[in-house]
């Protein structure tokens, strides 16, 4: 019989993460996630401390931000995708790249993550350091809109802001892109840097529930806190909808002569 080629399409950077795997591998996916999320928070806003004698400017805290993104993306990429964010988590669910099983793990232990991280960082710093920052306003690195905005200007620069960042995912996601993924802890860090140099002095450039979180959960202050929420996971669905439906193409690929044998031997 006549063999024919038997066309596949390629895994994207990350392929879909399903609960249908070994427990270690879901365990593992999970405490990246905590793991990483925690640190994003600790180490962000470890750069905010403004109490120890340095007083971090704007563009300071924005790209401390994006390189501590950078750092857990190299890290932790090969075993979650590192969203660490349940906005990024609700666009790989809508692009296909995890199931909702999984989606709703993700979220979870970034959460938690977000939690533990704020307590650690509380254990490490100052207590005047948070005592300060309660008495001049939420609280330590609580994210809130500028007083000189409304509630929907808020909502709209997070969802811009948010929108961006997922395209940047969906791009790193989709097919083509297959080849070009050396750099992309440094395209995510200098992303969200980028962005929190934008969109900061609006709305602290959260883009992310499970960042603004935390330091609420401690701090007991949910003024305006669901911006946090529908701003980013708003844009998250409307944006990998839209990439999904029009952007991204799937690119055929031929297996090897060995494999295509192989594959055919199986039927």
């Amino acid at each position: 019989p006549v063999l024919r080629p038997r066309v596949i399409f390629p895994f994207t950077p990350f392929t879909k993460v399903t609960m249908n795997r070994s427990t270690l591998d879901n365990i593992a996916v999970f405490l990246a996630e905590l793991i990483g999320t925690g640190l994003l928070v600790m180490l962000g806003c470890m750069g905010c401390v403004s109490g120890l004698g340095h007083i971090p400017g704007h563009f300071e805290l924005a790209i401390n931000f994006g390189l501590i993104v950078m750092i857990i993306v190299q890290v932790f990429g090969c075993v979650s995708g590192s969203h660490l964010n349940p906005a990024v988590t609700a666009g790989a669910w809508v692009y296909d790249l995890v199931s909702t099983k999984m989606a709703l793990a993700y979220v979870a232990a970034q959460c938690i993550g977000s939690f533990m991280g704020y307590g650690i960082l509380k254990m490490l710093t100052p207590a005047a350091v948070f005592d300060t920052a309660k008495e001049q306003g939420a609280g330590f690195c609580v994210t809130q809109p500028n007083s000189l905005i409304t509630t929907t200007q808020a909502v709209g620069i997070e969802f811009v802001a948010t929108m961006v960042l997922i395209l940047v995912c969906c791009g790193v996601w989709d097919p083509r892109n297959a080849k070009h993924h050396d750099s992309v802890a440094l395209k995510f860090g200098f992303t969200v840097g980028a962005l929190a140099v934008a969109a900061g002095p609006y709305t602290g450039a959260s883009m992310n529930p499970a960042r603004s979180l935390g330091p609420v959960l401690w701090n007991g202050d949910y003024t305006a806190h669901w911006v946090y929420w529908i701003g980013p996971l708003t844009a998250a669905f409307l944006t990998a909808f839209a990439y999904k439906a029009v952007f991204r193409r799937e690119v055929p690929v031929e297996l090897p002569n060995h494999e295509l044998r192989a594959l055919n031997t199986d039927k």
